[in-house]
Order: structure tokens, then sequence, then C-alpha cells
């Protein structure tokens, strides 16, 4: 199975050149059950990672495009009169699918943001009334703007609570670069792409994401990790037990794709940034989530 991810990595990064590592975490947050927001400048990559990170996947695949006039019902679907049954028929929204990209979703209102809570924390949609499963494996890939640009709706702490992890591409380097300025738009390239998993193989995956070991010693580093959160005055508020688990869960998820069967405390500092970055704030409204997170990192002790 360590060949088969490779691969996938391997697929995906002919089109999204110079991220490999972004890449392997993407993979990472999908193997967790999670769901991915990125957060950078336009014309970095964000889109187009999502649309060869789909096609590798083997997954069905459907894209949102945020605009401040976005409702919850074009995302969600709705029920239309049909005349010839004399009823109305349901018609599901771009969100019954295995792979979702919310696009700029920063860009959207609080109210449509929040038709995606139900969906990402349980795999289902209320509509009219009814509940309706969402496809399994289900696993949203939303963009977002920095929010110092115009026209942005700052997402809550409710809504990146969801988010199981936060990245950045960031802009390619030099060799990479030069590639996409010799070589032309390497999205012309994503017909090539062939999938390499699909969905009973990701949940199989998933599933092992589950068996990976996870020692006492490791459990307490991360308790310890969470607690200096809640009593350090510089955090506005400490980490909760949802994000101790999820950070539990990504490490797991980054030992398999490292092919080991257990976790090492090297695995949680990895993932710290990507999963609580987002989560945390400084008391003082100054510090940014990298910071905080190098602070953490370097104040508690691996070993007591």
């Amino acid at each position: 199975m360590a060949d088969v991810l490779d691969a996938f990595c391997r697929e995906v990064g002919r089109v999204v050149l110079g991220k490999e590592h972004q890449i392997k975490q993407a993979l990472c947050c999908l193997l967790a059950r999670g769901h991915l927001l990125i957060e950078d400048l336009p014309g970095v990559g964000k889109t187009t990672l999502s649309q060869a990170f789909s096609r590798a996947a083997g997954l069905s695949y459907q894209r949102v495009q945020c605009t401040s006039d976005l409702l919850p019902a074009d995302m969600l679907g709705v029920s239309i009169f049909d005349r010839d049954s004399g009823q109305f028929r349901f018609h599901p929204g771009p969100i019954f699918t295995e792979f979702l990209l919310v696009d700029e979703v920063n860009r959207a209102s609080p109210k449509t943001q929040s038709a995606l809570l139900e969906a990402m924390a349980e795999s289902q949609v209320t509509v009219e009334g009814q509940t309706r499963s969402l496809p399994q494996p289900f696993f949203v890939m939303a963009t977002q703007n920095p929010w110092f640009q115009s026209g942005t709706f700052p997402l809550p702490e409710s809504q990146l609570d969801r988010f199981l992890m936060c990245i950045s591409l960031g802009y390619p380097d030099q060799r990479a670069e030069r590639r996409l300025l010799l070589e032309g738009n390497p999205r012309n390239h994503l017909a090539e792409l062939q999938p390499v998993l699909n969905g009973t193989k990701i949940l199989q995956l998933q599933q092992q994401v589950d068996q990976v070991q996870v020692s006492e010693a490791v459990v307490a580093y991360l308790q310890r990790l969470v607690a200096f959160t809640r009593e350090d005055a510089q955090y506005a508020y400490g980490l909760s037990s949802r994000a101790a688990m999820s950070i539990l869960q990504c490490a797991r998820a980054w030992a398999l794709l490292s092919q080991r069967d257990y976790v090492l405390p090297d695995d949680i500092q990895h993932l710290l940034g990507p999963v609580a970055g987002h989560r945390l704030k400084a008391a003082d409204a100054l510090g940014a989530g990298p910071d905080l997170v190098q602070r953490l990192l370097s104040m508690v002790p691996v070993v007591v």
C-alpha cells in the first residue's frame, strides 16, 4: 500500500509542481477523515491542487465558487415541483459528491458558510426537514483568500474547527517556477492524470489509520501540549479535546504515510502547525498561529 500512496503523490505532483510536502499533507488529511482548508493568495495553485487531487484519488468531484450572493440552497439542493407527478422532487446540490471544492469560502456570507457545518461534522445534510446522507468517503477541500483582501467574511471559530487541517501552498521555488514558465500552464495536463486510488481503497486506508498504535508516552506528550495552551497567559483560549483528538488522528495518518504502524513524538510535532495553528489565538490579538505553535513546541518538552 505504501507504493500506492507514493504513486498518488507523484501523480498529483505532475501538475502541482514543487509542492510535494503540501500534497502529502492533503493526503494525510483525507486519510484522517478530515477536511482541508487552504489559505493563500490567488494564483498559487489552490484550485489546481484540488482538481489534480480528486482525479488521482478517483473520486467524484464538484466545485462551488463562493460569492456574496450564494445561497445555502445553491450548495445543498432544493425541491422543485414536478408537474408530471404532481409532487415536489428534490434536486441534490453539489455537496452530494465524494470530493467537494469550496472555492474562496470566505467570500460566501456567514449563512451560506454555516450550511457546511452539518455536512462536515456528520457527513449528512438536513434539507426541508429531511436528513440525507452524503457519499462516503466525503472530503471537503476549501480555499480562502487572506483576511485582509476585500470582499471576505472571516470564518468564525466554529467553522474553522470543522477543518482538520489548514495549510498554505506559498510561492513555488525557482526550479518549479522555471518549469512552469517553460512548459506552460500545468492545468492543461489535468486530463492526462490517471486515478491511483478509489473510494473503496480510501475507506480501507482510513481503517488502517485507526489501527496505528499510539503509546501512553506519546499521549502524555500530547496532553502536555494541550494543557500548556490552556494555562499559558499568551493564549486567548486553549485547545479543545476535539483539537487534541484531531492532532492524534493526523499523527496516525502521517505515521501510515511514513510506512510505520506506530506514532512518534515527531509526528505530533510535524502536524501540530497544520492542525492547531488555525485553532490558536493570541491573548493580545497580535500574535499569529505559527508563532504560537513554535512557542508551544519550544516550551513543552517531549520527555519529562
